[in-house]
């Protein structure tokens, strides 16, 4: 849980008003000032943001720098489902000919920026890297093809079919769980957002506008807009489930800790896996961290999402295929050649049409919606806050479209599952 603070004291200036006005009776002197503003006029825009994970920390950190009094509220604690359990990969152009493609591209240049701006390669392990796609055969094990001369000097394992695709220009990485609190520890000491542990009951509707969030328990929360940056349980709440469908895809994940993390230099690595017993190839990933972690995941379906992500618990079988594989790619990654840190799992939040919801929901006014990133999270979560905050501050995005992206695409489609 991360420990909240009070918000800091704004400051706000008035740099359109006019002293001289022009008339055609009095055409270039000056008349008496203008009627002060209300105290309505001088009160910066308040935001509750429901959700801590990285696209409503992103929405909150980006609103607060606009100068809006931002509320961020968490059912459990900050990053603590897939934000905090993902790879952290970032990419340029992965999503090019896609309709994430402009987003995508413009998140990656923020996470840059952010990255100088927060001392990113000490507070969160930002840095590019190179990453690689690979063939692995587990029956070549014993006897393994010659190897790749190209091949990092870890990857001593039965691999092939070398690839590279992605640079230190096109690829980086974040720890995840790092990156989202470094942001929320910088939205609450510069910008003075509030960080509040509850989980939202309802939002409060008058005339068709937001006014408030409620939490269970009754306390209430006055705001002139609200983002409901939810994830996978968007789809347990009534307001968003009603309109479209978000479902959670599990995803498991282990972190080892080689005995010789010099070693291990920064390649992703991208496999096309092929089991001893069979069947058609897995598509694990290999992520070592420069902390001297390595992070493995794959292995995902699609399962009941629990009420708390506390509850979150990885199938057994998924976590020890993930182990096997590690053995086979690298011997630094054997066991009693690195420590098994975490076995976990996550669920990543899914839509129907597979493209994020961002924007404002239909016939509700206020009221916003960040939801459905799906495996690319972490990566578009700066500039899904950035265009959020202009969105609900300035009335448009220029960061990036998101007439794409619009919750308004579901009106009159009829629903699946």
């Amino acid at each position: 849980m991360l420990a909240t603070s009070p918000p800091l004291p704004t400051t706000f200036t008035l740099s359109s008003l006019q002293t001289c006005k022009k008339t055609k009776t009095t055409p270039a002197h000056c008349s008496s000032p203008p009627p002060p503003p209300s105290p309505m006029d001088l009160q910066p825009k308040r935001v509750a943001v429901c959700g801590g994970g990285v696209i409503g920390v992103c929405t909150a950190y980006f609103l607060a720098k606009k100068g809006a009094s931002v509320t961020l509220i968490e059912k459990s604690s900050v990053a603590c489902a897939a934000s905090g359990k993902s790879g952290g990969f970032l990419a340029l152009d992965w999503c090019d000919g896609g309709p994430l493609a402009s987003l995508a591209r413009a998140s990656f240049n923020l996470h840059r920026s952010l990255a100088e701006e927060l001392n990113g390669t000490e507070s969160y392990g930002y840095r590019p890297l190179t990453t690689l796609s690979l063939t692995v055969t587990e029956s070549e094990k014993q006897s393994p093809p010659s190897r790749d001369k190209n091949l990092p000097s870890w990857v001593d394992g039965p691999a092939r079919g070398l690839r590279a695709i992605g640079s230190t220009e096109t690829t980086a990485q974040v720890h995840p769980q790092m990156f989202t609190k470094t942001l929320l520890s910088k939205a609450v000491e510069n910008y003075g957002v509030e960080v509040v542990i509850g989980k939202v009951d309802s939002v409060g509707v008058e005339g068709g506008r937001v006014e408030s969030v409620v939490l269970e328990g009754g306390r209430v929360i006055e705001s002139d807009s609200v983002v409901l940056a939810l994830g996978p349980w968007s789809g347990k709440f009534e307001m968003l489930s009603s309109l479209f469908r978000v479902y959670g895809l599990r995803a498991h994940s282990i972190v080892l800790e080689p005995k010789e993390p010099d070693a291990i230099t920064p390649h992703a690595l991208f496999l096309s896996y092929y089991p001893e017993q069979g069947g058609k190839p897995m598509d694990p990933e290999v992520y070592p961290r420069p902390s001297g972690e390595v992070y493995l995941c794959g292995m995902s379906s699609e399962v009941e999402l629990p009420e708390d992500p506390e509850q979150i618990v990885g199938d057994p079988e998924s976590l020890e295929v993930l182990k096997r594989v590690a053995s086979t790619v690298s011997s630094h990654l054997v066991e009693g050649e690195a420590r098994l840190k975490a076995e976990q799992a996550c669920f990543l939040p899914c839509t129907d049409d597979s493209v994020p919801v961002i924007g404002e929901i239909p016939g509700v006014k206020g009221c916003y919606v960040a939801t459905g990133h799906n495996c690319w999270g972490i990566l578009n979560g700066p500039a899904t806050g950035a265009a959020m905050a202009e969105l609900i501050v300035d009335g448009q995005s220029t960061v990036v479209d998101l007439a794409r992206f619009n919750p308004a695409r579901f009106v009159g489609r009829r629903r699946k599952g």
